[in-house]
């Protein structure tokens, strides 16, 4: 099995691997996943990685990324709060693997080194939302994320269905001072 490398990447290595950064979303939009996008037109998926690209710049984003062999095969973002009440909290979202890449652990190591930069930002609550029923929603549980409900008929699917999601959390000691 060839080594994955995790890497944060700053706004200009990202930018330069902005068509890599595409290529993932789109293979998951391809199988189906629930992932913001209802078909695979690369004008708005390259529009969102532009915009994340420009959050990780102004700081309100980190990326961090897989690779094997180079290649980007895997993205979480880490996405913090901007009001001041929710300066202790941050989103978790687009936790991907392509597609070719899966099955090795990928998204399970993403999560626990996103959940780590979390901390060392000083963040003690995470938030995220994924289509329920997912295997995804198995990995989070399994990693020891929390439900805290689900909202029906929450986004639309690629299969035009609107399906359910689930709002999971994790909490996380405060850092000691």
């Amino acid at each position: 099995m060839t080594a994955i490398d995790y890497q944060i990447l700053n706004a200009e290595e990202a930018q330069k691997a902005h068509e890599e950064l595409y290529q993932v979303l789109s293979a998951c939009v391809a199988l189906g996943a629930s992932i913001g996008f209802i078909d695979n037109d690369p004008q708005p998926m390259r529009q969102f990685w532009q915009n994340a690209i420009n959050s990780v710049a102004s700081g309100e984003k980190m990326l961090l990324v897989a690779r094997r062999q180079q290649q980007i095969v895997g993205t979480v973002i880490l996405e913090f709060c901007g009001k001041p009440n929710g300066a202790h909290r941050a989103e978790i979202a687009k936790l991907l693997v392509h597609p070719d890449a899966r099955r090795q652990g990928i998204a399970r190591e993403l999560l626990s080194r996103v959940e780590k930069l979390a901390q060392q930002q000083g963040k003690t609550l995470l938030v995220l939302d994924t289509r329920s029923g997912d295997a995804a929603e198995q990995l989070y549980l399994a990693q020891g994320w929390q439900v805290c409900g689900q909202i029906p008929r929450f986004a639309l699917s690629t299969q035009g269905e609107l399906d359910a999601t689930t709002v999971m959390y994790k909490l996380f000691e405060p850092a000691a001072i």
